[in-house]
């Protein structure tokens, strides 16, 4: 993650490591802002209200908020507590509740005044894992674009995204981003079109913001450019991150993912996900048992943004909005995953 000339992760422990800090995404790509959670309030209110977001990241998140509450109160009481206030601020991506698990797994044989320095090694341990994972994502992804480039050299490769699957959804490198990051660090000619992302338009502020950081050629398009660029010919693959995939290959992702599916699947292009295995959800049998978050109406209708002092928010629509965050793109359109394992077909992710 390069950012104001640094190599950053997109979460850390404070300097006196006993809270984490992170960066306020609502505030991107306009400002940069870093925000110390002292609490597993603190941790739970950025996660609910997108201050942070990504299934990657929430899952840091959590994990740090829940080590805060033990350093605090190390008792049963205060752990489960802390669980259930952490593992109800968003109930889609698979990621947060596993972090949590994970957490819970390493303290609960310790005895109470143990438990708040071993939440925060698991934690740390779970940042240390993500960026490896993608940074393995990242390797096998490569290898993809190396492959596809090959068949066209004399033009750029033309990779379309949805949403923010980059290291402001994960600790660094992203999922979906972290080939393309490699594949620009080794000079190989890529350009990406960026959904825009309605309604919190994630790939607009987030995804364009990550790619000029990193110095990747990209252009910001409307959602429902996509289609055409496709029919066109100018798209050579689709790649993007999700919030879970069920046991079947079911891939629930930011909403809008599914129409690209159905695009790519039209018109003969390869439709990739990123994912390392803690975005895996065995235990769910199809993409119709995940909990579909519904978000403010709000979010829908007004945008906010810089204006002549300072920002300001706008409205969109004067008519009622239904905002449903994610949708479920079935495996059958799913070209292949590309995970830290290499890249798997849909029916070889379980196994």
């Amino acid at each position: 993650m390069r950012l104001e000339g640094e190599h950053r992760r997109s979460i850390a422990r404070t300097a006196d490591g006993k809270g984490a800090r992170i960066l306020d995404q609502r505030r991107l790509p306009w400002e940069i802002v870093w925000v110390e959670l002292r609490s597993a309030a603190d941790a739970q209110r950025a996660i609910r209200e997108m201050w942070t977001r990504g299934a990657p990241l929430i899952g840091a998140t959590a994990a740090y908020g829940l080590a805060m509450a033990l350093a605090e109160d190390g008792s049963d009481a205060a752990l489960d507590a802390a669980y259930h206030l952490l593992a109800e601020a968003r109930p889609t991506a698979v990621n947060l509740r596993w972090a949590l698990d994970e957490v819970a797994k390493a303290v609960r044989p310790l005895p109470p005044s143990a438990r708040g320095a071993a939440a925060f090694a698991r934690a740390d341990a779970i940042c240390d894992e993500d960026v490896a994972l993608n940074r393995a994502i990242g390797a096998h992804g490569l290898e993809l674009l190396r492959d596809l480039h090959a068949r066209n050299p004399s033009r750029p490769l033309n990779i379309l995204t949805h949403c923010n699957p980059g290291w402001l959804a994960t600790v660094d490198y992203g999922t979906a981003t972290a080939p393309i990051y490699l594949a620009q660090d080794e000079g190989l000619p890529v350009h990406v079109w960026v959904d825009e992302t309605r309604p919190r338009n994630q790939g607009a502020l987030l995804t364009a913001f990550e790619l000029a950081g990193h110095g990747v050629p990209h252009t910001v398009i409307a959602d429902n450019t996509g289609g055409l660029l496709m029919q066109r010919g100018e798209v050579d693959l689709v790649v993007v991150g999700t919030d879970r995939v069920t046991a079947n290959g079911d891939v629930c992702n930011k909403i809008g993912t599914y129409l690209k599916a159905l695009a790519a699947h039209d018109n003969g292009v390869p439709f990739y996900v990123a994912l390392p295995y803690t975005t895996f959800d065995p235990a769910t049998p199809t993409g119709a048992d995940v909990p579909i978050e519904e978000r403010h109406p709000d979010e829908l209708a007004l945008f906010t943004g810089p204006g002549a002092e300072g920002s300001a928010t706008v409205r969109v629509t004067a008519s009622p909005t239904y905002n449903p965050a994610f949708d479920v793109t079935p495996a059958r359109l799913v070209t292949g995953f590309i995970t830290e394992r290499g890249l798997l077909e849909p029916t070889a992710l379980a196994s």
